[in-house]
């Protein structure tokens, strides 16, 4: 009997398709451990955006770029500009650090991970970014020149290379 019983319950196992289990991925959201810093930012892009004829929120969809490993262990808030032709783009991503400093060192770490091959087989070849620290956070914006909205993307870009401090990504 008890043959049987095990017999039954291994044909009804996760491994019973002969495939690995899965694991649940972990939440692509933002954590809600962002405080006012975060919230401070977001304010300072939303000016910078004011000029431009555009929508700016948080996203409805979770979002997570590509990360170097400061970045993916941060506490982040995800919003996104509405793009005409590109529902599912224009993310803007803050992330949130202890202080400044510790913001510059994640910045650094993020553009020479962003310039890696790693990194770049997530994007296409004329992605280009907009990594920025103000403060305690960072903000990640990435878009393309050969998008649809490209022009309005480039636009986005310019307006959030006036906040703070610009990081470059290598080549």
């Amino acid at each position: 009997m008890a043959l049987v019983v095990a017999v039954v319950l291994a044909g009804c196992g996760i491994a019973a398709n002969g495939n690995p289990p899965s694991v649940p991925a972990p939440s692509v959201g933002p954590p809600t451990t962002v405080t006012g810093a975060t919230a401070q930012t977001r304010g300072e892009i939303a000016g910078a955006l004011s000029g431009l004829a555009v929508q700016f929120g948080d996203a409805t969809r979770p979002h997570r770029p590509p990360e170097s490993g400061r970045l993916r262990d941060a506490p982040r808030a995800v919003y996104q500009v509405a793009l005409p032709d590109q529902p599912d783009a224009g993310y803007l991503v803050v992330y949130e650090f202890p202080d400044a400093a510790a913001a510059v060192d994640a910045a650094n770490e993020e553009a020479g991970y962003l310039g890696t091959g790693p990194a770049r087989v997530n994007f296409p070849r004329d992605e280009q970014h907009a990594l920025r620290q103000v403060g305690p956070t960072l903000v990640l914006f990435s878009w393309s020149p050969s998008d649809a909205d490209a022009t309005l993307e480039a636009s986005v870009a310019g307006a959030l290379n006036t906040l703070g401090i610009g990081f470059t990504v290598p080549n």
